[in-house]
């Protein structure tokens, strides 16, 4: 893929208009995905503003996502991608008719496939295959003497793939500081809550502990505070560690029929559920 050296910078927004443009990426998610029969609604919910506190205030992005300076995102919990396919879109990197037909035979998938030119880093949808992808971006960048940062994000269930500790080790080995993971820790995996799978009472406690004994710096957050949010990436300084931003989020935030219930992983609301309403709508 040929890469862009037009460095036209996007809007910065300040704290109110994150807060808008998340709730408006919500809403968005939901009309689209209702309409079209796609599930997997609840886990793109609650990393909506981890997603739009990067690409609007955080990332060093340009109106071409081909700019070859850029920051590089990979979004591993792929089902979960749906805001994404909606910041992209809002960004003008995806046609808005693709956005719209999402799952109805279209370019886009229900997981997430490599394309660049529309600002989509790496193919994920496997658990526990971006964060080594990242990983790998962040080795070539320093091989290449590039300044560009990686930032990956990853679910707290996922976090159980063996892989991410290898790519972990890696990271740590090589001091890889210019990769940062974010950590969508909504406390649900596919069918049960954390704590009741794997994890102990305090799943992001526990996490925290593993990932600093693997050689990372690690911050926790309140993953639907946007001052917050920007509050802990400004905290994770560049050094020789790689970074860790743990977000404590509800998953399927912003419908009240859906937050914190594990049952909607997957499932669609019905209309009836959908009029119990919700920051989201």
């Amino acid at each position: 893929m040929s890469t862009s050296t037009s460095s036209d910078p996007l809007p910065r927004l300040d704290l109110p208009a994150l807060s808008a443009k998340a709730d408006a990426v919500r809403r968005d998610v939901i009309k689209v995905c209702v309409a079209n029969g796609a599930g997997h609604i609840a886990p793109s919910l609650s990393c909506v503003d981890l997603l739009t506190a990067l690409y609007y205030r955080v990332m060093n992005i340009a109106a071409d996502p081909l700019w070859d300076e850029r920051d590089r995102l990979v979004f591993s919990k792929a089902h979960g991608g749906y805001g994404l396919y909606a910041i992209l879109t809002d960004l003008g990197w995806i046609a808005h008719k693709d956005w719209e037909s999402f799952y109805q035979g279209g370019p886009l998938s229900g997981c997430l496939s490599r394309s660049p030119e529309r600002g989509i880093e790496a193919g994920c949808g496997s658990l526990g295959h971006g964060l080594p992808q990242a990983v790998g971006l962040a080795f070539g960048a320093r091989l290449q003497k590039k300044r560009w940062s990686v930032y990956c994000v990853v679910g707290d269930g996922e976090m159980q793939e063996g892989s991410n500790w290898e790519a972990l080790q890696f990271a740590s080995k090589h001091e890889l500081s210019d990769l940062v993971v974010v950590v969508d820790a909504n406390a649900l995996q596919a069918m049960d809550f954390l704590k009741d799978v794997l994890s102990p009472e305090d799943p992001v406690k526990d996490l925290r502990e593993k990932l600093e004994a693997f050689g990372a710096e690690t911050a926790v957050c309140a993953g639907h505070d946007m001052a917050a949010l920007l509050e802990g990436f400004a905290g994770l300084k560049p050094g020789r560690r790689p970074r860790v931003l743990i977000a404590r989020t509800v998953k399927g935030y912003g419908l009240r029929c859906m937050e914190g219930v594990a049952k909607f992983h997957f499932r669609l609301p019905t209309p009836e559920e959908l009029e119990q309403g919700g920051r989201a709508l």
